[in-house]
């Protein structure tokens, strides 16, 4: 990978009218990396992408690509190739005027045109399709010509904002897979702006996460899910279950926090933590066993079954902890045997996890505000 990152934001700033779109955000993309910018609507993540597009100015900060300063240099300028949500389809050309469209803006000969396009749809599996209309096409063939219109000018950083919102929940799986894998072939610089937690893990060699205009924290998907920081995290990224609690004691390795009921919870510490300080402990539904006896491990809380949910593969349960709170718990279906001895509903069992997964965040308070 090269020294200089093909993307660069340093401290930038962007304010529309009084309010504060995206605050001091600095982030670096390496060379062939597909970093995504991830959160809820209204975090900032389209508005940063559209700062290093060109589309927007920084009110303060700087952007660079590949060492050059972009502040003032407009959209068409950059070398970047952009994928909206819309897809943006000119519907009088055909899928090939379409995808020329940038290469004869640019001045091309007709000859590498007509082969750069072709090289282009045949990437992304659109071979014979050159002479159709948009409204001849399928939401995933409008989306493929978008994204063979972004590469075909072989672009510095590719950025892509919510491109495959519009389409179904199957198709979308198909197509992320194929971006994914369009992506590595090419080793091109690409930022994706999502909401969809899973599209994020599944796409990304980094995921950036956004709140309130701030990146929040920033780490390859493992990390990010594994290893949250802050409540906002925990709960965004998948699912999570939440106790809360006081440190009682605690060392280089672990903590010791007492929760509801007068429980004693061990986790790793993995922050820095005091002796009576109040935290959060988040737990992933995966990481967690249901036993009608006996837990298995030495974290344990115990509830009743509220509801359960088969779904196939595995069985969600709904527990409601003695205290009143709710954990959600999956249990993987193995074998026909898991579904005969599955606890029912109303069912009093107690739900155990080992000691490091338990996920210790900042101070219950502050992960709120």
């Amino acid at each position: 990978m090269s020294a200089v990152p093909d993307v660069e934001l340093r401290d930038v700033t962007k304010v529309f009218g009084g309010v504060v779109a995206v605050a001091g955000v600095s982030l670096t993309v390496a060379q062939g990396e597909l970093l995504s910018l991830l959160g809820p609507s209204g975090c900032g993540k389209t508005t940063t992408l559209r700062l290093i597009a060109g589309f927007e100015r920084p009110t303060r900060g700087d952007v660079y690509i590949r060492g050059v300063l972009m502040n003032d240099v407009p959209a068409y300028r950059r070398n970047v190739g952009v994928v909206f949500q819309n897809y943006a389809i000119f519907p009088h050309m055909t899928v090939f005027d379409n995808v020329a469209f940038g290469l004869r803006m640019q001045g091309w000969p007709p000859d590498r045109i007509a082969r750069e396009v072709r090289e282009a749809l045949a990437l992304v599996h659109l071979d014979g399709l050159e002479a159709r209309y948009r409204s001849q096409l399928s939401g995933g063939q409008q989306q493929r010509v978008a994204l063979a219109r972004a590469i075909v000018t072989r672009p510095s950083v590719l950025l892509l904002d919510e491109p495959l919102a519009a389409l179904d929940r199957k198709l979308r799986d198909e197509v992320r897979l194929e971006i994914r894998e369009l992506q590595r072939r090419l080793r091109i610089t690409t930022i994706y702006v999502t909401h969809d937690q899973d599209e994020a893990l599944v796409l990304s060699d980094r995921i950036a996460v956004m709140e309130r205009g701030r990146i929040v924290q920033i780490g390859t998907p493992g990390e990010i899910y594994g290893q949250p920081r802050s409540h906002f995290v925990a709960d965004f990224i998948g699912v999570s279950n939440f106790l809360v609690g006081d440190v009682v004691a605690t060392d280089d390795e672990w903590c010791l926090i007492r929760a509801a009921d007068g429980l004693l919870l061990r986790a790793r510490a993995s922050v820095a933590v005091a002796q009576g300080q109040r935290v959060d402990i988040a737990v992933r539904p995966e990481k967690i066993h249901v036993d009608l006896e006996h837990p298995r491990h030495d974290n344990w809380v115990e509830g009743t079954i509220a509801r359960v949910v088969f779904q196939g593969m595995f069985t969600e349960y709904h527990v409601r902890l003695r205290h009143g709170g709710l954990f959600r718990v999956i249990q993987q279906n193995r074998d026909p045997g898991d579904l005969a001895v599955s606890p029912a509903t109303g069912s009093r069992v107690y739900l155990s996890w080992p000691a490091e997964c338990s996920i210790l965040l900042a101070s219950a308070r502050e992960a709120r505000t």
